[in-house]
């Protein structure tokens, strides 16, 4: 796992679950119950006592929802995006190649704290920029952004129209792969868009089809998912991506 603090607001933390988590997805062929049990295990080794993340119904749009209350079964909401203003509410979004990015803002009446998913179509519709909006909207000032293990532009491969279209949209998202094939670069496009946002970022670096502790659709269509993940708790130890849980 790998595990982040703010420094905007150090009592918010950060982190990102790899395989040694196991699968974090309901939609995927995996046990529900065992998912169930995962998802409880990691809230309660973090530090959550028994608070809950609340995770979304994904599907690649543009739409960011807030968050003002614990989650419950019956009404996962629909969306890409998450935001709680307060920090208040653990977030979390799972991926198994597209970009997870989580945010912190700081505002006058405290942290901001998001999620995003940011896959290829969302990206381009700009889920990411909308995230930002959206937590200014809940008196952010300041932001940090950090992106998860993602399917790197080595990697990603593309037909050559689809890279084009991206392109025409969002101009150095192209890349070329490893075998010399149209490719996009989503890691790097989200850097990008958020830094010209202002945002401080921190890349994780991590390519999910590379690097077989985590998840990739691209690697198993049958893959189960990783989640990035964004909460308060007490007893961690201070600095970036270390804990003093282990």
């Amino acid at each position: 796992m790998l595990r982040y603090q703010s420094v905007l607001a150090p009592g918010v933390h950060i982190a990102f679950t790899s395989t040694a988590e196991g699968n974090l997805a309901f939609h995927v062929p995996d046990d529900r119950d065992a998912v169930l049990l995962r998802r409880r295990d990691l809230e309660r080794g973090l530090g959550l006592g028994e608070e809950r993340f609340s995770y979304m119904d994904q599907v690649h749009s543009a739409t960011v929802l807030d968050v003002d209350g614990p989650p419950t079964e019956s009404a996962i909401p629909t969306c890409d995006a998450l935001v709680s203003a307060g920090a208040g509410h653990p977030l979390a979004v799972m991926v198994a190649d597209c970009v997870p990015v989580v945010f912190v803002g700081n505002s006058a009446r405290g942290a901001v704290t998001a999620v995003a998913h940011a896959g290829r179509r969302g990206l381009l519709d700009g889920i990411l920029t909308a995230t930002v909006h959206r937590m200014r909207a809940a008196g952010a000032q300041s932001f940090e952004a950090w992106i998860g293990p993602a399917i790197c532009g080595s990697c990603y491969e593309v037909p050559a129209a689809m890279a084009a279209e991206a392109e025409a949209l969002r101009s150095g998202i192209g890349s070329t792969t490893r075998q010399g094939t149209t490719g996009l670069d989503l890691p790097r496009a989200a850097a990008s868009e958020l830094r010209a946002l202002g945002v401080s970022v921190t890349e994780s670096g991590a390519c999910t089809l590379e690097d077989e502790n985590y998840f990739s659709y691209r690697r198993d269509p049958r893959t189960g998912r990783l989640a990035g993940l964004v909460w308060q708790a007490e007893g961690w130890e201070a600095g970036t991506g270390s804990s003093s849980r282990g």
